[in-house]
């Protein structure tokens, strides 16, 4: 999971600088912010890789050696991994305190498998916008998973290509088969140095937002969401040009970049320019509209406001867009419940049972039905 404080117009035709992108006068001190190495992140101690090296024991297919690794990792009997969103850790980190989000836990599993021998590949799944949540601010998320592969001896045969092993830690997000592309290690470094970046925002922490932003960018160019976390501490500590300059160049990196997009209006406005700032969210408008998690995401806004009319209206959206997220008949079934329609919050609840892809989920379900059950019988 990837996050950017949150976001169309034609794409701006600008080159910049790196003076032009990054202020570093402005935020005193972020030479001195220790951030982490490609070593330090993907580095495992002995006791990570002894747990690689038993969870392996006695198995000596390739790809059952794969499928074993994965489910001993996902085991909580061996692992006990909980999720975390803030738990941007290194390998050795998420090995030890046990808990993880995505990122922490695809670079653990990533370490462990090369220490078997395997070849790894970061992919990057291209999601539809998603928000979640946290600390009162609205975070979009991005999402990569791992293919694993038994290494070849012979690189002009590829007959172990197919039974590779596609590591997900959020089925969901790969059940439509969102294009995907192949990630170098820095990229996934820069990842990692742009998610803390987030988490020191979220906390105020400009001067270390900066040093992990900067640390992000140099390490990776091209990544859209670190230049606009990047605009958005600008912004907050309000150095406009600068804040104008990354918000243009996240969208020349990406023009789908619709946080981006947003955040480049709000700015607008900051600086006087009304116009600008009216056209950008009308075109962005637009373009969310076709988007279910854009509604998923303002129904869960309006169910915390109590506002359940405006809440089912957004659900009730998603749901004519794609029916296929067990999230949005969630949504459906907690609103029907606020409204006193214990009927129409359990056939929903169902569905979201039945469109769930992991155990833990449906037990989490099945809870909630039973607690219905219970209500309505009472």
């Amino acid at each position: 999971m990837f996050v950017i404080l949150s976001a169309c117009q034609s794409i701006p035709d600008v080159t910049f600088l790196k003076s032009d992108l990054l202020f570093d006068q402005g935020f005193d001190g972020f030479a001195d912010i220790p951030i982490e190495t490609e070593k330090d992140i993907f580095e495992l101690n002995q006791e990570a890789k002894a747990f690689a090296r038993s969870s392996v024991k006695g198995v000596f297919k390739p790809e059952e050696k794969i499928e074993t690794l994965v489910q001993h990792i996902f085991s909580r009997s061996d692992l006990n991994l909980l999720y975390r969103a803030d738990a941007n850790t290194v390998a050795n980190q998420t090995f030890q305190n046990r808990a993880a989000n995505c990122l922490s836990m695809s670079i653990m599993t990533f370490a462990l498998a090369q220490e078997l021998g395997f070849e790894v590949r970061f992919q990057d799944i291209k999601v539809p916008e998603y928000w979640t949540i946290r600390e009162g601010q609205s975070l979009l998320n991005r999402h990569i998973n791992l293919q694993i592969l038994p290494r070849q001896k012979n690189r002009i045969h590829f007959h172990f290509k197919k039974k590779g092993y596609e590591v997900d830690f959020d089925a969901q997000a790969t059940r439509q088969h969102f294009p995907k592309t192949l990630l170098k290690r820095k990229q996934v470094v820069a990842m990692f140095h742009n998610n803390n970046g987030a988490d020191a925002l979220l906390k105020n922490d400009y001067v270390k937002a900066y040093a992990y932003f900067r640390s992000a960018i140099l390490q990776s160019p091209d990544l859209s969401s670190a230049f606009a976390n990047l605009g958005y501490l600008y912004r907050l500590s309000g150095h406009y040009a600068f804040s104008e300059n990354a918000y243009l160049q996240a969208i020349k990196t990406d023009k789908n970049n619709l946080s981006a997009w947003r955040n480049l209006s709000h700015l607008y406005r900051y600086m006087g320019q009304h116009q600008k700032a009216k056209d950008i969210v009308s075109r962005v408008a637009r373009k969310r509209a076709s988007n279910p998690f854009f509604h998923i995401n303002k129904g869960d806004q309006a169910f915390e406001k109590q506002q359940w009319e405006v809440a089912l209206q957004h659900y009730k959206r998603a749901l004519k867009l794609d029916r296929s997220y067990h999230e949005v008949f969630f949504g459906l079934a907690k609103t029907y419940f606020a409204l006193g329609d214990f009927q129409r919050s359990q056939h929903f609840l169902q569905l979201a049972k039945k469109k769930s892809r992991t155990a833990q989920e449906q037990t989490i379900y099945q809870g909630k039905l039973k607690l219905l059950a219970s209500i309505k019988s009472g």
